[in-house]
């Protein structure tokens, strides 16, 4: 190693694995990564998203400096303070022309991967005042959210597999081997469940592909697209009336388990298994084994969100984790307490006394043009397109999008891409590429290089399956020219807001002002916080605020994280429904299930479309990472031999698909991973549109599979788009 080469622990910010990367660092270029072996959570685990940090740290077409659109329509480069003086000037425009409405906001995943965008949203959502917002949620995991806000009055009370501990893990819609975990952070997904198998416990897949995870599994279940609230509740009433249900302590604190074994009374096994096309044997035997195991976890994701019944499926796992006596059980679901959580209410001394909340509410608002109910703050980002093109009053006339691509990402990329080329009046885009979406931006606004940001997972910590926390700062220093990403924030916020001119630390002194008075600490407290930056001062106030009582300088202290400890039991302290129990059967679900039992009865297609994940890819936004292209990368429909010879597909050949929404191509690949009747196209490809500039992505466009959807379909209670187990038709192309 030459004399000016130097290492750097970083925390991989490219998934929610959240491993730990030691950094080689030439001058203030990364030249490699690799595992951090010292890392208290990950032990040196890394995958090849991880291991191409240095090129997409330097990846070529990255913006470096902002893009202005000029007279003639094109955008240029222009320096910080007109991008900034050009949005002071037009969004308080628009909101007092036409209202806080008239302004939309889109953000994407990456935000929770970045210090920055977990802090400032908030903020920027507070200074506009508008009811347009529309997120990456509602294309994942809102259903998860919308449960666990039903069931325990907090969308946040999300618990995870106790994956280190547990006998039995039931993963449904799941495939953390090549996701690395949703909802469920943990490093190194495949080796924790090898050593669930070598300390002698049960995994068991259900999935319609044979995924990798699947391979690994003791038992795995092909079931039909769609199916999972059906198989779930089967499951459930197997529980219930072959009186296998135990909840144990968690009894005291159940408030509609005699309400709960009523409106499951139809769904029999014997009732669901034409549905599902899994025997109700099978159906049976997964019931007894998950009560019969001395801990269990059910565990389900995307595949089970992402369809007609998702919140129906998301409640249904913890109703199973319930049932069993699992949930908040070590081996079992338990709620992960991250070390800027605010301090948890302790329960009386030896009481573990149920309090009541504010809990959670549905549709406080709806959409203007197709009348959307809101979840959690959030509309549909399926509607975001008619809410630009049709005319009206609060019609969204101006829209910032925050590390986001919809159009690639939400259903009919093609309406939303001509909404956002004719319907919009202003339009800025805080993102590193120029891509399918922020093309269309007015002014761009490009966030450094991850290497150049410090990082805290303030989202992920709260997903952790075992408690820790870890902070790393930036591995070199900002270069000339760019913008730390969270002043391009907090100067978005003072823009919008009216304040347009006064320091970006303005925008945090404000915060860690709000934050001591919703803690009723003292305000003095401020003169004592520690940091180089605001986002530094912002996480020691949370750290000390917390729960474990830390501080910046002990994380500092710590480059490798330190252990909380494992998982531990923490209800009522979670609750916050309004009856202070857990309510299991909330007034919204209950009126959801008529529409799951009338799925009893529906014909199946002939043929449905399924996504897929790849565990070199993230989304659309990773894409453009040379070492990342090709291999298992590659967009391909995969269809069952037989059903290939039925409709005359050659592999490797290209194949039609056609939908709802529109009609794509792409190269067929025959397998026998995807069960007969099932089709699978991977999420975030379509980089084929004009006037973008992600090099390596053009060269491998592939296809952009929600453009087979309209949009019109949706899992009613959390807005979520249907995006598996849709109909289509396939046929060779020509």
């Amino acid at each position: 190693m030459s004399h000016d080469t130097r290492t750097a622990p970083r925390i991989c910010p490219l998934c929610e694995a959240t491993c730990g990367l030691t950094l080689t660092i030439e001058g203030a270029t990364v030249t490699g990564a690799r595992g951090d072996r010292e890392d208290i959570f990950s032990r040196g685990f890394i995958c090849p998203k991880g291991a191409s940090f240095g090129g997409l740290d330097a990846d070529p077409d990255r913006l470096r400096v902002p893009l202005v659109r000029d007279d003639d329509g094109e955008l240029r480069e222009a320096s910080w303070s007109e991008a900034f003086d050009l949005i002071a000037a037009r969004i308080p425009e628009l909101t007092e022309a036409h209202g806080p409405n008239a302004v939309g906001v889109v953000l994407g995943n990456p935000n929770v991967h970045t210090m920055a965008g977990s802090l400032y949203p908030p903020l920027l959502l507070g200074a506009l005042r508008t009811r347009n917002v529309f997120t990456a949620s509602t294309l994942d995991q809102m259903p998860k959210h919308v449960s666990s806000g039903l069931l325990f009055g907090d969308a946040h009370a999300i618990p995870v597999p106790d994956l280190d501990r547990t006998d039995h893990l039931l993963l449904i819609g799941a495939n953390p081997l090549e996701s690395n975990g949703s909802l469920c952070t943990a490093p190194d997904f495949p080796g924790r469940l090898k050593a669930l198998r070598r300390r002698g416990g049960t995994l068991t897949v259900i999935d319609p592909r044979r995924t990798r995870t699947a391979r690994l599994a003791d038992r795995h279940v092909a079931i039909r697209p769609g199916a999972d609230a059906l198989l779930l509740a089967a499951l459930a009433h197997t529980l219930i009336d072959e009186k296998l249900a135990d909840p144990g302590p968690l009894a005291d604190h159940l408030e509609g388990i005699d309400e709960l074994a009523a409106a499951l009374a139809g769904f029999t096994p014997d009732a669901v298994a034409a549905a599902c096309d899994v025997d109700a044997d099978t159906i049976t035997a997964i019931a007894r084994e998950l009560a019969a195991a001395p801990t269990a976890a059910v565990y389900g994701r995307i595949g089970s969100c992402t369809v007609e019944h998702g919140t129906l499926a998301s409640w249904l796992v913890d109703v199973l984790n319930i049932l069993t006596g699992n949930l908040d059980r070590p081996g079992g679901a338990l709620f992960p307490l991250s070390a800027t959580a605010r301090a948890p209410r302790p329960a009386e001394p030896g009481t573990r006394k149920a309090v009541p909340g504010k809990g959670f509410a549905l549709g406080r608002w709806s959409s203007r043009v197709s009348g959307h109910p809101e979840a959690k703050g959030e509309l549909p980002i399926a509607a975001l397109a008619e809410e630009i093109d049709t005319p009206g009053e609060d019609r969204i006339r101006a829209l910032l999008v925050i590390a986001a691509n919809p159009v690639l990402s939400a259903p009919d990329g093609d309406r939303l891409d001509a909404a956002l080329a004719d319907g919009l009046d202003f339009m800025v885009s805080v993102d590193p590429y120029l891509n399918e979406t922020s093309r269309h931006a007015d002014v761009v606004l490009p966030p450094p290089p991850p290497s150049q940001s410090a990082h805290f997972d303030f989202a992920f910590n709260g997903f952790a399956v075992h408690n820790q926390v870890r902070y790393t700062p930036a591995a070199v220093p900002l270069e000339d020219g760019r913008m730390d990403e969270s002043e391009i924030h907090a100067r978005l916020v003072l823009a919008v807001g009216g304040l347009h001119g006064a320091p970006p630390s303005a925008v945090d002194d404000l915060a860690i002002t709000a934050a001591l008075a919703r803690a009723g600490a003292p305000e003095d407290l401020a003169a004592g916080l520690t940091g180089e930056s605001g986002p530094e001062r912002r996480l020691d106030l949370m750290l000390r605020l917390g729960p474990y009582g830390l501080t910046l300088e002990q994380l500092l202290a710590h480059p490798h994280g330190i252990d909380l400890g494992p998982l531990k039991p923490r209800v009522p302290e979670v609750l916050r429904t309004r009856s202070g129990r857990i309510e299991l059967l909330p007034e919204p679900i209950a009126a959801d299930l008529p529409r799951l039992r009338r799925a009893l009865g529906d014909r199946p297609a002939p043929l449905v479309l399924v996504g897929r994940r790849h565990l070199r890819s993230n989304n659309s936004w990773m894409h453009n990472v040379g070492s990342l292209a090709g291999g298992s990368n590659v967009c391909t429909l995969q269809i069952h031999p037989d059903d290939a010879a039925r409709l005359g597909l050659v592999d490797g050949a290209g194949a039609r698909i056609e939908s709802s929404g529109g009609a794509i191509e792409a190269p067929a690949e025959i397998t026998d991973t995807v069960r007969r009747g099932v089709v699978s196209l991977p999420h975030g490809w379509g980089h084929s549109r004009p006037g973008t500039r992600m090099a390596v992505a053009a060269a491998h466009p592939g296809a952009n599979v929600n453009q087979l959807l309209d949009g019109t379909l949706l899992d009613p209670l959390s807005g979520t788009a249907v995006l598996n187990a849709v109909p289509v038709s396939v046929t060779p192309a020509l």
